[in-house]
């Protein structure tokens, strides 16, 4: 009689699918909202680019990306913030994240056998999937908070002038967190400034998420694998000891 048991584990195969489609999407969309921003400031500021009223303003937009020139009468925006495009991204940006976290969080769980949506799958075979989802939201993290936080890395009561030579003039850094990596900056003027934009820090801080998640459910799954183990060795001891 077999001592292991019969395992499952939920298909996760199609969010991993249509996270990786969005993924592409989301990437083409960004690349085309990017490129219409190129000099669209600078339109603005020549006349090039007519709204209602005088230019008051220009200003940059993170997500999605566009150029915003302020007229006194209203907002014209480059091809990122327009309604098809705009609306592309913010539905791109959706569905991933939704398919990222709902997948992650289906690795967390032990379903029973049987179900539409269950597959057989022993504990080791669980392991390496969550292994393997664990170790790629992991550098997505890694690479993320280096890109935004090296200069706290390299020495946080200098991070405002890490990488460049200020020579006497070097801003000041007043306060800094490494979680999310940020730091106020003042320079010789009396200007102060965030070393990071907002929406930076708050993508560094977001993508810690996807990785928690895969980390806990690495973290159950090595449990589980860690007691089937156990158990096995302790049948196999009792049936020898007979």
């Amino acid at each position: 009689m077999s001592n292991v048991s019969v395992h499952s584990g939920y298909r996760t195969g199609g969010l991993w699918a249509a996270a990786g489609i969005s993924f592409t999407v989301l990437t083409v969309a960004s690349a085309i909202a990017v490129f219409g921003m190129l000099e669209f400031d600078e339109r603005c500021m020549h006349g090039l680019i007519e709204g209602p009223g005088r230019l008051r303003d220009v200003r940059y937009q993170a997500f999605p990306p566009a150029t915003v020139c302020e007229f006194q009468g209203g907002d014209v925006l480059s091809v990122g913030g327009r309604a098809v495009l705009g609306t592309l991204l913010r539905a791109g940006l959706a569905v991933m994240v939704a398919c990222v976290f709902v997948a992650l969080l289906a690795e967390c769980l032990d379903p029973r056998p049987g179900g539409r949506f269950v597959t057989p799958m022993s504990r080791a075979e669980k392991l390496r999937r969550t292994g393997t989802a664990f170790s790629v939201t992991g550098s997505a993290f890694l690479l993320v908070y280096a890109l935004a936080g090296w200069k706290l890395l390299v020495g946080p009561s200098s991070a405002c002038s890490a990488g460049a030579d200020w020579g006497l003039h070097a801003p000041r850094t007043l306060e800094y967190s490494f979680f999310p990596p940020q730091a106020t900056c003042q320079y010789t003027s009396g200007m102060t400034e965030r070393m990071n934009p907002d929406w930076v820090a708050s993508l560094t801080a977001q993508s810690a998420a996807p990785a928690l998640l895969a980390g806990i459910a690495f973290a159950v799954a090595f449990r589980r694998w860690g007691v089937e183990r156990r158990a096995v060795r302790e049948a196999g001891d009792g049936g020898g000891s007979r």
